[in-house]
C-alpha cells in the first residue's frame, strides 16, 4: 500500500515538475498589442501633411469638402471599415455595428449591438460634423469607445466616406 500511495505523489510531483520546466523553456510573452487591429490606410502625402501639421479636422469645414469628393470615392476609401461594419440595408452588425441610416441616427441606439458605456452615454445623433470628428481619430474624439479604428488622416477622405454613409440611408441629411 505503501508503494502505491508514494508512486502516486512521485508521478504528481513529477508531472507538475515537468510543466514548471516546461513553462521556464517555453515561456510567452503576452503581446502589447492585440493581434487583430485594423488599421488606417494613409498615402504618403496625407501622412506628410498631417505630421507638418498642414491638415487638420478642424481648420476645414466638412461641408466645403464635401464639394471637392463624392459619394463613389467614399465606397473607396469604405473598404476600410467594411472589414468590421456593414452598410448595407438590412446588413447585420458585424464586430462594428451596422452603418445603414447611421447619419441622423442617435450614437449607441442601434438594438442588436452592445455599445461601449461612453458611445450609449454620448446619445446625440450623428452628424456631418460629429462623424468627421469620430473618424478622424476615435479613441480621442471619443473616450471609452471600443472602435479600435485608428481613423481617417484625409479630411477629403472623410467627407467621402460621409457622404457615402449618408447615401446609405432611407433619410439622407440634407447637405445645405
Amino acid at each position: 500500500m505503501n508503494k502505491i500511495i508514494v508512486s502516486i505523489v512521485f508521478a504528481i510531483i513529477l508531472v507538475l515538475g515537468i510543466n514548471k520546466i516546461a513553462d521556464s523553456i517555453y515561456y510567452v510573452k503576452k503581446p502589447e498589442k492585440s493581434a487583430y487591429q485594423v488599421e488606417s490606410l494613409t498615402t504618403v502625402a496625407s501622412t506628410i501633411s498631417s505630421e507638418s501639421g498642414s491638415v487638420s479636422s478642424d481648420s476645414e469645414n466638412i461641408m466645403e469638402l464635401f464639394a471637392s469628393t463624392n459619394a463613389a470615392d467614399g465606397e473607396k476609401v469604405f473598404k476600410k471599415c467594411a472589414a468590421c461594419h456593414s452598410i448595407t440595408k438590412g446588413g447585420g452588425n458585424k464586430i462594428g455595428p451596422a452603418l445603414w441610416g447611421v447619419l441622423g441616427r442617435k450614437a449607441g441606439s442601434l438594438s442588436g449591438y452592445k455599445y461601449s458605456k461612453a458611445m450609449v452615454a454620448h446619445g446625440k445623433p450623428w452628424s456631418f460634423e460629429d462623424m468627421d470628428g469620430f473618424l478622424a481619430k476615435p479613441k480621442e474624439w471619443l473616450k471609452g469607445t471600443k472602435m479600435s479604428f485608428a481613423g481617417i488622416s484625409s479630411s477629403k477622405d472623410r467627407a467621402a466616406v460621409i457622404l457615402y454613409m449618408n447615401k446609405n440611408t432611407d433619410n439622407p441629411l440634407p447637405l445645405n
